[in-house]
């Protein structure tokens, strides 16, 4: 639950401030006290004349009594923005592939566009695990250069 603070009494606790700015601590503090408790807290309504009492829930929400409701939220797939620089980014890395060596084409299809492991690479083409990894880091790094040109 919220706490409830006492009101500080500027103007008593420091002597030599300006009434402005004791007005602007006192209004920082109401701004605090009503994000701290009066979003939290739901309050009562009474209406004397029909001897109703209505209940407002508080401005502060769960998350738990949202989804028991059923209600939407925002769709989490990709924004149109984000969908947009991918495909710029994609068509770039491919633009950049096709300016590599054709050795250094194949050993990228192989490893990333089909999903070839290097160890089973390395066993078709009877090139050590180990040198296939450097030249693999080595067209990457190639790569690299060429996206940020």
């Amino acid at each position: 639950m919220a706490k409830f603070y006492k009101k500080t009494n500027y103007q008593e606790e420091y002597p030599g401030l300006s009434k402005e700015i004791v007005d602007f601590l006192l209004q920082s503090d109401r701004k605090i006290r009503y994000q701290q408790y009066d979003l939290k807290v739901g309050k009562c309504q009474f209406d004397y004349v029909k001897g109703t009492v209505t209940y407002l829930p508080s401005r502060e929400d769960s998350y738990e009594r949202l989804i028991e409701e059923n209600k939407q939220f925002a769709d989490e797939a990709e924004s149109v923005e984000d969908v947009v620089a991918k495909a710029v980014m994609i068509e770039k890395m491919l633009y950049c592939i096709k300016l590599l060596d054709l050795e250094d084409q194949e050993l990228i299809a192989e490893l990333f566009f089909k999903g070839k492991s290097e160890r089973e690479l390395s066993a078709e083409t009877g090139i050590p695990n180990m040198t296939l990894h450097d030249r693999k880091v080595k067209i990457l790094g190639k790569l690299k250069k060429l996206m940020e040109k």
